[in-house]
């Protein structure tokens, strides 16, 4: 009885979104809808710089880590959507693609302790006792409040694949362009013997996805040659190359009592901690120099203490990045994993037009942070991390393939295969 009552409470949760005027685009994205939860992460269980995907039917688990700054606890509840290859509900019934209750709290959550900031941290690990998920293919990880189920508090996206088509890839400079030094070329050749599938070329459908972003992923790509099992990807064709950007800014606010690099001032102001990096350098047209990043991820950590979760304290960041003057047509944001790659009103800088630079204020839980700039042109769906920021041949990036399967009598796009790969030590040129 539980189990029909809360599929049906999923239904009609699904149906009032656009009572709540979110998008598929949105609602089925890594997104966040409410402005007290903060640094929200999903990796893999063990190392918490992975990527969220993890293999079918295997021991893999992934970790869902999430702050609600308030000085009372919300009793959360969490769900799970299928979705096609691009992103959008797909036709699998609910019980085909999970076995257990749809619908569970999230009982691992407890209060800071002796922070500037109180808030509540919440822990989830799936598949669980509660639930397992059936199926390969792109899924949406939703959590809600209990009392308010037709409103989505977080949205997240995570891959399970089914590892059954080997994947090798190779990257280099690219052949097919006249800007060779700013760019990257992927190849991949998809070998699938182990599965049968009468019409390679037509149902299989791979994608490239650098550093992890959706932003700016090549979605789609069908191969340029098939046969004996094989599907290459190579340089005839454009839509495997990708801008190479620039290693990522960084800064490290582990600690509050001293200041690290690229950190000009830690201010205490009641009540909160306020840290102010060095002006950022325009890099654009500087030469490519080296250094080990997150590839745009951050870090959860605290100096003297072995509970992060809870003992690292919320911040206030302060990024300044000197500019003679205004960008017209566009907006200038801090961006990278800091905010689930989203471009909005928490990390759009201002123009002061009386210090001849951009700013912007974001509250960050203590820790390693990677980030870069990016310009928005109006009207446009995903920036560029160009300006200011240069885009070399030569930077470390990673690279994820996934490729996606639909057969013909099947409802859903099943994900068979996923491979991922670093330029540092497999870049040619």
């Amino acid at each position: 009885m539980r189990i029909l009552f809360i599929t049906l409470f999923l239904g009609s949760f699904l149906s009032l979104q656009g009572q709540q005027d979110y998008p598929d685009s949105v609602l089925y994205s890594n997104h966040i809808y409410n402005d007290k939860i903060k640094t929200v992460q999903l990796y893999k269980d063990g190392w918490n710089l992975s990527y969220p995907i993890m293999k079918l039917n295997s021991d893999d688990r992934l970790i869902l880590h999430f702050d609600l700054l308030d000085d009372h606890s919300v009793t959360y509840y969490y769900t799970f959507i299928h979705c096609d290859k691009d992103w959008n509900k797909s036709d699998v019934f609910q019980g085909d693609y999970l076995d257990g209750y749809p619908e569970n709290p999230i009982e691992d959550y407890e209060a800071s302790f002796n922070t500037t900031v109180n808030y509540f941290h919440y822990k989830l690990s799936f598949p669980n006792d509660m639930v397992k998920l059936k199926l390969s293919g792109n899924y949406v990880l939703m959590v809600y409040q209990a009392d308010r189920p037709e409103e989505p508090a977080i949205t997240q996206r995570f891959i399970i694949t089914e590892d059954a088509a080997k994947i090798d890839i190779s990257m280099h400079r690219p052949l097919m362009t006249k800007d060779d030094n700013s760019f990257q070329q992927i190849d991949f050749i998809v070998n699938y013997s182990g599965i049968d599938i009468n019409d390679p070329y037509r149902n299989i459908y791979s994608y490239i996805l650098q550093n992890g972003r959706w932003g700016n992923a090549q979605k789609n790509m069908k191969p340029d040659f098939t046969g004996n099992n094989e599907l290459k990807y190579n340089s005839l064709s454009d839509r495997n190359i990708f801008r190479g950007g620039n290693e990522f800014r960084y800064f490290d606010t582990k600690s509050i009592k001293y200041k690290s690099e690229y950190i000009s001032r830690i201010d205490y102001a009641a009540p909160s901690y306020n840290v102010f990096l060095k002006p950022s350098e325009d890099r654009e047209f500087k030469p490519y120099f080296y250094w080990k990043d997150f590839n745009g991820k951050y870090f959860i950590a605290i100096e003297d203490r072995e509970n992060y979760d809870t003992d690292a304290d919320y911040i206030y960041v302060y990024f300044t990045l000197p500019s003679k003057q205004m960008i017209a047509g566009g907006d200038m944001y801090v961006s990278g994993n800091l905010n689930n790659w989203s471009l909005d009103k928490t990390n759009r800088m201002i123009y002061n037009s009386e210090r001849g630079e951009y700013e912007c204020t974001m509250l960050l839980k203590q820790g390693w942070y990677n980030y870069e700039y990016v310009f928005l042109e109006d009207g446009a769906s995903d920036a560029t991390a160009t300006m200011f920021e240069g885009s070399h041949y030569e930077t470390e990036n990673d690279y994820i393939v996934l490729v996606y399967y639909r057969n013909p009598r099947d409802r859903y796009d099943r994900v068979i295969g996923s491979a991922i790969a670093n330029t540092l030590n497999n870049l040619t040129y």
